[in-house]
């Protein structure tokens, strides 16, 4: 057998072994995206590729169609989590993301709502570090793979060529591939399953940027030339009891530095903050003063 057969019999069966994890949701779209059998009994697919949350099928690879339950769903992260109902099909090999190099085969997997298998490879383009979402969702690994999303395949895995999944797929800009890893998303599965939402902490203030003048910049050694100024404090709540008060300008959080409102809702966006006690640095008439604040859970969307 020549080594290419070999090697297109074992993307083959590869293809086969993954995708039995892998469903189609059925959401009332006219193109229904994937969804991966993430762990017993919890399917997982892409927040923006539904138009509802309830009333949801999955059609497994058998072509059997099955109801599903919603748990909850994270926008910022593009994660919807269902609960498959009292069946059991074989569960997605979880691997690890960070073990993806630049170079490395990968594999997208998708399911038609007739039940048909789909797949496309392509090569890993872009492995990076953790970045944040356009919505402000705190993604642990940039990967970029360089294979094409056809209709459906939002919501499906990514899978290396061990047959690991090693994250969900979703559109970036421009159609681009974007591939949520798998840490991501075992963190807002874990959220949505416990307390069926994603706990995001909560400063109790009303901010905006504000440019810091240079001569303040310099004098107090300050790294951006930007701040968050403080426009609103919400009575007892968490900043008001660290003694936050208008106009004080916020320019580091838990040591990092922030220059804009985005900056500090991605460093709230971590649960682990959540009743735990940090220090800010705030400008406060020119003078540069340090403040404890207890982190508060969000109760909407302020901050």
């Amino acid at each position: 057998m020549s080594s290419l057969l070999a090697l297109s019999n074992s993307l083959a069966d590869t293809v086969e072994q993954a995708g039995s994890a892998v469903v189609a949701v059925n959401g009332g779209s006219r193109v229904s995206p994937s969804g991966i059998h993430w762990r017993n009994g919890i399917v997982v697919t892409s927040d923006e590729s539904l138009q509802r949350y309830d009333d949801i099928t999955v059609t497994l690879s058998n072509g059997q169609t099955a109801p599903v339950r919603f748990i909850g769903h994270d926008s910022s992260t593009d994660i919807a989590v269902f609960q498959l109902q009292n069946l059991e099909i074989p569960v997605a090999k979880i691997g690890d993301s960070k073990m993806l190099k630049v170079g490395h085969l990968v594999l997208g997997l998708a399911r038609s709502s007739e039940g048909d298998l789909r797949a496309a490879m392509g090569a890993v383009s872009v492995v990076s570090g953790a970045w944040r979402s356009m919505s402000g969702g705190n993604i642990d690994q940039f990967i970029r793979p360089d294979i094409t999303l056809y209709s459906g395949f939002g919501g499906g895995p990514l899978v290396d060529a061990a047959g690991n999944v090693v994250g969900m797929n979703t559109s970036g800009r421009r159609g681009t591939a974007l591939t949520i890893p798998t840490a991501t998303v075992d963190r807002v599965v874990n959220q949505l399953i416990t307390k069926g939402r994603i706990s995001k902490g909560y400063l109790g203030v009303g901010m905006q940027p504000v440019r810091l003048p240079n001569n303040l910049k310099t004098a107090l050694n300050l790294t951006s030339a930007t701040g968050v100024i403080v426009v609103n404090v919400e009575p007892s709540g968490p900043a008001d009891n660290a003694g936050v008060l208008l106009g004080d300008v916020l320019v580091t959080f838990d040591g990092v530095t922030v220059s804009d409102t985005g900056d500090v809702l991605a460093l709230l966006n971590n649960s682990d903050r959540i009743d735990k006690s940090v220090n800010v640095q705030i400008v406060r008439g020119g003078v540069l003063v340090e403040l404890a604040i207890v982190v508060g859970e969000r109760p909407t969307s302020e901050l």
